[in-house]
């Protein structure tokens, strides 16, 4: 069973990889193709693909676990989402007062800017 994880990964470190190594990849994880088809593919034996590929995981799984960027980018998501709820709600409340507009614009504002952060990862 593929671990789509490496995909992930592949979009953080992908480019520290050989082009051998990050073609394989995209291939096996991206495209869904067998190990035959990228061997076919490539013009590599099919041990010449799967080589690569475990490789190319080892190194990408080694860099997470030194670096962590996708950890910490999938933490800033969840942080971003926790932000846009608590200015929808600040804002439901504010509007519920009828208070001020200002509040109720800032609010969206946040959201506004907030928003991509939440979207990257899906």
């Amino acid at each position: 069973m593929k671990d789509l994880s490496v995909s992930l990964l592949l979009d953080f470190y992908g480019k520290v990889l050989t082009d051998k190594q990050r073609d394989a990849l995209e291939l096996y994880y991206n495209e869904d193709l067998s190990l035959a088809e990228i061997a076919q593919h490539t013009g590599i034996t099919r041990q010449g693909v799967r080589d690569s590929i475990k490789r190319g995981e080892t190194i990408l799984r080694e860099l997470e676990q030194k670096l962590g960027f996708y950890e910490k980018y999938h933490d800033i998501g969840g942080v971003a989402e926790n932000v846009i709820n608590l200015s929808e709600n600040i804002r439901q409340i504010n509007l519920r007062h009828n208070k001020s507009a200002e509040i109720s614009e800032f609010c969206g504002d946040i959201v506004r800017l907030v928003r991509p952060l939440t979207e990257q990862e899906q």
